[in-house]
């Protein structure tokens, strides 16, 4: 049995302020070309059990555009696979917020497809003898024990979540790895985080079809770290046991130039090594998200760079982002790197120094106002949930 496993769409995504001739936000009308990809290599493939781990949108009440195009790719690839099971689970992003909202998944139920989207649900496939355990991600689920519950030849267990151990900050939410019974089902299927990788054997995480969290710069990093080729989906065969990553040709490309050491460098020097980086990237820089990372560099000395160069970045690039790593951000983040555990504080300065912001919003002061933040939190009685 063929097993194609996707996630993590986000369909809807917007981003930046550039729209398109039609009026369309740029990055949602990638992620919409990229769906269309996705559908016609999903088609190729002919799977017999096809499964989608939650965030199909990116929020619950996405656009009309986002939900007539996500409709009709799904539609098109029922159409061109008549006979397989398609089978989906709400993700945090488009699971229904209350439980009186209604879910605009349930949209999908009149392409022959099972739709999981409020408790988790054992569906069975006699056609396949397969059994699917469906576990969505929605506020106040009880999850089951996460082990098979039939005697059918194939199990599957599809789940969109959070495995313990994927991030430095542990949260109530998080799900061991040993709680996913992972021998006892042919394949788990996971959805939530965007790199795919394998979290145990036969437990897998998809990764997302295009960069869609906050932080595609770690997901570029975790990606040449891992050896993914960009962003696609999964293909396992059962009984082999065997996992196939499907690559996706990417939307638009995404440039993390540098980091580019100042230490005692001039401006001039700086600017010249950042031109170094941009033609490196021979013309990729046009209608590219790129950033570069200038380490051991005060922020104040962004103003003595060549500001009309920087100007001339930006107006080829869709985003270009400049980012200043002073010298005690760079000491933090090696000690970090060092240590077992990521303190709250080094999480905050990270973020936010990767963090696109508007042009009125002072990085420093933002970091500070953090800070002051967290120390303050530290001193209240009451528990602090963070989500990264």
């Amino acid at each position: 049995m063929r097993v194609l496993h996707t996630a993590d769409w986000h369909a809807g995504f917007r981003q930046f302020d550039a729209l398109t001739d039609d009026g369309l936000n740029v990055r949602e009308h990638d992620v919409a070309q990229t769906l269309t990809r996705a559908v016609t290599a999903m088609i190729a493939e002919a799977p017999d059990l096809l499964v989608i781990g939650g965030d199909i949108f990116h929020q619950s009440h996405p656009s009309n555009p986002a939900i007539v195009h996500t409709f009709n790719e799904l539609a098109r690839l029922r159409k061109a696979l008549p006979s397989t099971e398609i089978l989906l689970v709400a993700g945090n992003h488009d699971a229904p917020r209350t439980a009186d909202a209604g879910s605009i998944l349930q949209l999908f139920r009149s392409l022959r497809i099972h739709v999981v989207e409020r408790a988790a649900e054992t569906i069975e496939l006699p056609a396949l003898d397969c059994e699917v355990l469906a576990v969505p991600d929605v506020v106040g689920i009880e999850r089951p024990t996460l082990r098979p519950s039939t005697t059918r030849r194939h199990r599957v267990l599809l789940l969109h979540g959070e495995i313990a151990g994927m991030l430095p900050v542990r949260t109530s939410h998080d799900i061991d790895v040993a709680a996913l019974h992972a021998d006892a089902w042919d394949v788990v299927c996971l959805g939530h985080w965007h790199v795919a990788r394998e979290v145990a054997p036969r437990a897998w995480y998809s990764g997302s079809i295009d960069y869609t969290s906050t932080n595609p710069w770690g997901e570029l990093a975790e990606q040449a770290e891992r050896g993914v080729n960009g962003k696609g989906f999964l293909v396992h065969e059962i009984p082999a046991r065997t996992t196939r990553f499907v690559p996706l040709p990417a939307s638009r490309a995404f440039l993390d130039l540098g980091p580019i050491h100042c230490g005692d460098l001039t401006a001039a020097e700086i600017d010249a090594a950042i031109a170094r980086e941009v033609d490196t990237t021979f013309g990729k820089l046009d209608g590219a998200v790129a950033r570069v990372v200038l380490v051991d560099c005060e922020r104040h000395r962004l103003r003595e760079l060549d500001q009309e160069a920087l100007r001339s970045y930006r107006a080829r690039a869709l985003s270009f982002q400049l980012v200043a790593r002073p010298p005690e951000a760079v000491a933090s983040l090696v000690t970090v790197e060092a240590a077992k555990h990521t303190s709250l504080e080094a999480l905050l300065h990270r973020a936010i120094a990767e963090r696109p912001l508007p042009p009125d919003v002072d990085r420093d002061a933002l970091t500070r106002l953090g800070a002051t933040f967290l120390a303050t939190t530290r001193q209240s009685a009451a528990p602090v949930a963070v989500e990264a």
